[in-house]
């Protein structure tokens, strides 16, 4: 919605623009349908007689293929604008829904749902946390954490009717990809209706100065992609993101075996622990985006990888048959990798301002895809290896301690100075 459009509906500006985090909110509800793609593992193993490693392709695939799009999503949308490029985004994740449906095999469903669905994913994303960041250009965490809360909460509101398709008889698992492409098809090309930048140079009334780095200073309004290169800022930041993002998914992808195995719950308990951890995840997204916008990104990333690097030792050591503890710690963790979904899009506005906000955050977000295939990785082969779930912590704490590390260092300002 543009600025002229909130007045003619008698709305505020300054409250109306709210709406536009209701609506990226929406829109990554259908997109964080990926996060429920466990639930169709079980079925197409047995659909396609296919091993447990090959019913994930799909999955990795699309993670992967998500995480690369973003950089092309945001120079599609500095030359169409949010909407249309949301508007294509939307027809691919539908498509690739729809296509799913006629696969023969896992290797045809992996690229047209991976592939295809992963593309339109990647380029719908970026567009609500570049809109809602230009229009809350001060302390934008709380705004962006609450849009991208809907891809954390996702699975827990998908799930139940995804399930709830493939058991029905009359409609199984192929035609649940066809239903759910249909309605992702039709939500997000509505929504995406919704979206447009606020006019140049925009700000709310009454804004007030703030301190920021010095990569956000006057002098340097908005860095371009190639400006932002140059900065330590950005090396900093996609490390520290991508430890984040691998730290976070090691320990997601483990956490419904490491329930049945490890705290000694039964399946259906471990069922609804992985929910609760859900809910945590959705949650962490506002609530880092709030503490980035008060502490800043470097002591947000080092108080996020303290509490990484805490649970991981407290589950390491005392964590065997221990429920409450893998409650507790996971918990703690799904909040976290939730949290650097809110951190990172809020930090990259902070170093390198908001003008060239999508082609910036379209590159830093490859970090996710970096973590999400190092970690659901390195996971499985140290269980391999060693035969238990517990040995992936000590790689975590390993890698939160490095996250600390190069968060002090990296992303501490060279000076403050104020705007406004």
């Amino acid at each position: 919605m543009t600025e002229k459009e909130f007045k003619l509906l008698g709305m505020d500006v300054e409250k109306g623009r709210w709406i536009l985090v209701v609506i990226g909110l929406l829109i990554n509800v259908c997109l964080g349908s990926i996060y429920a793609f466990s639930i169709f593992r079980k079925p197409l193993e047995s659909l396609w007689g296919i091993t447990s490693s090959q019913s994930g392709y799909p999955f990795m695939v699309f993670l992967a293929v998500f995480a690369l799009t973003m950089p092309i999503a945001g120079n599609l949308m500095a030359k169409w604008g949010p909407r249309y490029t949301a508007l294509l985004g939307g027809l691919l994740v539908g498509g690739g829904w729809m296509a799913a449906s006629f696969s023969a095999d896992i290797t045809t469903l992996t690229l047209l749902y991976g592939v295809i669905g992963g593309a339109g994913t990647g380029i719908v994303y970026g567009c609500p946390i570049a809109v809602v960041a230009k229009w809350f250009p001060q302390k934008s965490g709380l705004a962006i954490g609450l849009t991208v809360m809907g891809f954390g909460i996702s699975a827990l509101a998908v799930a139940p009717f995804l399930k709830a398709m493939i058991n029905n008889p009359d409609i199984g698992i192929l035609n649940t990809f066809l239903y759910s492409g249909m309605v992702f098809l039709a939500l997000i090309t509505l929504l995406a209706q919704f979206l447009s930048f606020p006019p140049a140079n925009w700000q709310p009334t009454g804004t007030n100065s703030e301190m920021v780095p010095v990569a956000a200073t006057p002098a340097a309004p908005s860095l371009t992609r190639q400006e932002m290169l140059k900065t330590r800022y950005f090396y900093a930041l996609w490390t520290t993101y991508t430890i984040g993002c691998l730290a976070g998914l090691m320990a997601i992808g483990i956490a419904s075996p490491m329930g049945t195995e490890v705290a000694k719950l039964d399946a259906d308990m471990a069922t609804l622990a992985v929910s609760l951890f859900a809910i945590f995840n959705g949650l962490g997204r506002p609530l880092f985006g709030t503490i980035t916008d008060k502490l800043g990104p470097r002591h947000t990333a080092m108080a996020s990888f303290t509490l990484i690097l805490s649970v991981s030792l407290l589950v390491f050591f005392f964590g065997h048959g221990n429920a409450v503890l893998y409650l507790f710690t996971f918990c703690v963790l799904w909040m976290c990798l939730g949290g650097w979904l809110a951190l990172a899009p809020t930090s990259t506005g902070i170093f390198f301002g908001k003008k060239h906000y999508a082609q910036n955050y379209g590159l830093i977000y490859t970090a996710y895809g970096a973590g999400a295939i190092l970690g659901t990785l390195i996971s499985g082969n140290i269980k391999d290896m060693t035969g238990s779930y517990l040995d992936v912590f000590p790689i975590v704490a390993t890698l939160a301690t490095i996250g600390i590390i190069v968060a002090a260092i990296g992303l501490k300002p060279e000076k403050v100075v104020k705007t406004g």
